[in-house]
């Protein structure tokens, strides 16, 4: 039951916490998963040894992208893809952080201003990028939004991975040096610029929602001066890594893409009333122990459920998914090679698990023989 520490607590409290809050359809539906996620709810997969007549009974996953137990092999795949689009540039990892005065606007607001946080981070980024002062050419850019702290609290900002290289406008191939070609407090103040801007045109078209804690903002008076507090904010992105090869730069963001607001191997204990967790401490560098109610940690868990259909992972620039394989094909003809191909393109589920992982599912555990075969039924278990 390691593995499914955050599904017990959901197991133990999911009902109360429906009784004492109100979720959303959407957050139904993800506890539900994770409730139900390799329970034979999802159906069940029956294997049989040709040789010695063993069976194997598999319990399907939810495969929701919130489930702690579904991500592995989404996460390998999407790595294997990303690797195929290397350039020979430094790379670097930038995170673009809003002011904390913010962040009740945008839960309230969330798939407008998600949105609107990708968008502006992509510009300042492109723009910026773009200037010949800085690198004179468009880089490759990955974006992944997060919303959650250590803590599981709001805290919603952008991981983006930006090549330290680009096409320029007459398709040349320009590249940096291992230092980041744009200095932060340019990032900072282009970023609020674009952002806060963009939000103006949102408020004076009456697009965001006002109730709660921004009820006060409807005030033409009372926005003013709230918007004039950002501006005098000190705005934050902050380059984490740098790196010399784009693949360790991926492997890297391959921990960011498909990560949830909380893994298991995070989760000390679970009782039947509380969890017991691991947090780091980012700024001394130290880690601690917290406690929370399950009911609070189901609380801060789906509040990090993002909207149906928003895409947290976004592409921009020379990986632009319009664009994207004929610029790589310009940009590889200039370099004179292809660094890396996928490997994992074309191939079966149990191909990916034997090549990743070197776990055969066709070995049968009982003779060794290369002879599980599966019965050619899913069953699905009755409610």
């Amino acid at each position: 039951m390691g593995e499914l520490k955050i599904q017990q607590i959901f197991q133990h409290a999911m009902e109360e916490y429906t009784d004492t809050y109100f979720p959303n359809d959407i957050q139904r539906k993800v506890a539900q998963s994770i409730i139900n996620c390799k329970s034979g709810k999802f159906g069940i997969n029956i294997n049989i040894c040709i040789e010695c007549d063993h069976t194997s009974i598999h319990n399907n996953s939810c495969r929701n992208r919130n489930c702690p137990n579904c991500q592995a092999l989404l996460k390998e795949t999407w790595i294997d893809k990303r690797k195929s689009e290397v350039i020979n540039t430094p790379y670097f990892h930038v995170v673009f952080t809003i002011p904390a005065q913010l962040r009740p606007l945008i839960i309230a607001n969330q798939k407008l201003l998600y949105n609107l946080m990708h968008k502006c981070t992509a510009e300042t980024l492109l723009e910026l990028s773009q200037n010949p002062k800085y690198l004179g050419a468009t880089p490759g850019i990955i974006q992944v939004l997060h919303t959650w702290g250590q803590e599981l609290n709001y805290h919603p900002h952008v991981h983006c991975i930006v090549s330290g290289g680009g096409l320029s406008k007459d398709r040349k191939l320009k590249k940096s040096n291992k230092h980041f070609f744009i200095p932060v407090k340019v990032l900072a103040t282009k970023f609020r610029g674009k952002f806060l801007a963009s939000l103006q045109k949102l408020y004076d078209k009456k697009q965001l929602e006002l109730f709660g804690k921004n009820r006060r903002l409807g005030n033409s008076f009372e926005w003013n001066e709230f918007r004039n507090s950002l501006y005098n904010k000190q705005w934050c992105p902050y380059i984490k890594e740098t790196f010399n090869g784009f693949g360790n730069a991926i492997e890297y963001l391959g921990r960011y893409t498909h990560r949830i607001a909380i893994s298991n191997n995070r989760i000390i204990s679970v009782t039947e009333n509380k969890v017991t967790f691991k947090v780091k401490d980012y700024k001394i560098k130290t880690e601690r122990i917290m406690e929370l109610e399950n009911v609070a940690f189901i609380r801060r868990f789906l509040n990090h459920v993002l909207p149906h259909g928003f895409q947290k992972i976004r592409y921009y620039g020379f990986l632009n998914n319009c664009d994207k394989a004929k610029n790589l094909k310009i940009i590889f003809k200039i370099q004179g090679y292809q660094q890396f191909h996928s490997t994992l393109t074309g191939l079966t589920t149990a191909e990916i698990l034997k090549q990743v992982w070197n776990y055969d599912i066709n070995k049968c555990p009982q003779c060794g023989q290369n002879s599980m075969r599966k019965s050619g039924q899913t069953f699905h278990m009755l409610n």
